[in-house]
């Protein structure tokens, strides 16, 4: 474990990025010092799995508001401000943005499920209960608005409470704590996790009421998530149609899209232990993704949208 990380981060002492509820955890390295510097892009990956790709191609990178949690919560790293690897971190993120544009990918999007999260407040888990949110919000457009707004049009969020050997870290936490605040980030698009939601509509009204028509020059489509990646069930295509055209009386239909939900493996050492096996995990992928396609499709001839 470790052998993949920077020169300067340490595989023991830092702190949890999350605690699930079936009880397994994951853990952050620690940062020993500065400058902060990527050891590998997201363009590194793309640009071999790109070679095998017949349709356009999205690439996920970490968000700086995550890798933020690498400085110790309460502590100075000796010799290097907290301010200063946060300017090399969001240097470092723009460059991973970017490379993975020039690498091919049409769109790319933020992984910040730590959002939900930071207004949790568990006792085992101290940044949860830090009040971090304004500043991930704040960190995450220092690097949106490096971009012009053509470019943000193509640059998303990813949002969810986790999906981690089919458990969450989060999902106990009311989306109003996070919604109101994500929609300040200047992103041209973002995908949520909606379909393991067991109140769907006060969030779609949420999602309506709070994403912008301009955000500092771009339109925010708003992708819901349509299939659960946690639970083997096949949502059928009509299912999926069902919820769009559902969500589409508190979404402008013209800004409404279809995603999934977070897990089908997202640390890639998944056992989906509620699917009995990875391989068959995969099969399974493979139909929800379809019938997603397939669903959308069919509530956009409803919508009479494209």
């Amino acid at each position: 474990a470790g052998t993949g990380l920077a020169p300067n981060l340490a595989g023991t002492g830092g702190q949890y990025f999350a605690i699930f509820a079936d009880g397994h955890h994951r853990q952050l390295p620690r940062l020993t010092g500065g400058p902060f510097k990527y050891k590998t892009f997201a363009a590194d990956t793309l640009a071999k799995s790109i070679k095998f790709a017949t349709k356009p191609m999205k690439q996920a990178v970490i968000a700086p508001s995550m890798l933020a949690l690498l400085y110790p919560l309460n502590e100075e790293v000796p010799g290097y401000a907290r301010a200063q690897f946060e300017e090399d971190l969001c240097n470092e993120c723009e460059k991973d943005i970017r490379g993975a544009f020039r690498a091919g990918a049409v769109r790319v999007s933020m992984d910040f499920t730590e959002g939900r999260l930071a207004t949790r407040a568990d006792p085992r888990n101290p940044w949860t209960g830090a009040g971090m949110l304004p500043h991930f919000i704040e960190l995450n457009n220092r690097v949106l608005d490096r971009f012009t707004p053509e470019e943000r049009s193509r640059i998303g969020i990813h949002t969810c409470p986790g999906g981690d050997r089919d458990s969450v870290h989060s999902a106990d936490v009311p989306y109003s704590d996070l919604l109101p605040s994500m929609f300040r980030m200047n992103a041209g698009y973002f995908l949520m996790q909606l379909a393991s939601e067991r109140d769907r509509d006060p969030v779609y009204k949420m999602v309506g009421e709070h994403s912008r028509e301009d955000a500092n020059g771009v339109s925010q489509m708003c992708y819901i998530g349509v299939t659960n990646p946690q639970n083997p069930r096949v949502e059928s295509a009509q299912e999926i149609c069902d919820a769009l055209v559902r969500a589409a009386n508190f979404i402008p239909k013209e800004r409404l899209g279809a995603t999934d939900d977070c897990g089908f493996s997202p640390f890639s050492i998944d056992e989906k232990p509620n699917h009995g096996s990875p391989d068959y995990a995969r099969d399974v992928a493979f139909q929800k993704i379809k019938n997603r396609v397939d669903g959308a499709r069919m509530a956009a001839e409803k919508l009479g949208v494209r």
